[in-house]
């Protein structure tokens, strides 16, 4: 038994590194558009959809899995959370590939300016508001999932059940919200695109 915490003290470093490292490069790469450095790039604007049933899949990813823990079936259980791993490192990748090569939507934005006018504003009205909450909490909690993913894959290979069941009652909940926010941020910005 002494091994898994050895193994969890192993990762601590790279978990840390990764937790940062990640946002800051997206928070960078969100900022970086490719034609605007010189390269002639069609825009992805085929990705949003995609990656927004990305994030759907990973949402019944993760109650299956759960499901199927609690059933007593981990290997089913194991399976379903690597998928589901992938599955937002497979968000990730379309999501900054998608803002590095396309102007930015606003919501709002009706005639696609990039401003919103008064009569723009007007026509949102308070959900204006309830966008930027649920976008702005799928933000800040899919920095914060990050470690916990990390955190609980490892001490569920260090087969410390009875550590990771602790912090995967933090993380599934998280989780779950960021991808479900996933999908709800791009129906209600969709009526949104160019």
């Amino acid at each position: 038994m002494e091994q898994a915490p050895t193994l969890e003290k192993k990762y601590r470093l790279w978990i840390i590194i990764v937790s940062i490292l990640i946002p800051v490069v997206v928070a960078i790469l969100f900022t970086v558009k490719l034609r605007d450095l010189g390269f002639d790039v069609k825009p992805l604007t085929f990705l949003p959809p995609i990656y927004a049933t990305i994030n759907g899949i990973t949402a019944a990813l993760l109650v299956i899995a759960v499901n199927a823990i609690r059933k007593g079936n981990r290997v089913l259980h194991e399976k379903l959370m690597k998928l589901a791993i992938a599955c937002s490192l497979a968000f990730l990748v379309m999501y900054v590939a998608y803002h590095m090569t396309t102007v930015n939507t606003r919501y709002g934005d009706l005639d696609h300016d990039g401003q919103l006018s008064a009569m723009e504003s007007a026509k949102v009205g308070s959900m204006l508001h309830v966008y930027r909450f649920i976008l702005a909490t799928h933000i800040l909690l899919s920095i914060t999932i990050i470690p916990l993913v990390l955190i609980s894959y490892v001490r569920a290979i260090g087969q410390q059940f009875d550590r990771h069941r602790k912090i995967a009652k933090i993380t599934f909940p998280l989780w779950l919200y960021v991808a479900v926010t996933g999908v709800v941020v791009y129906l209600m910005i969709s009526p949104y695109y160019a």
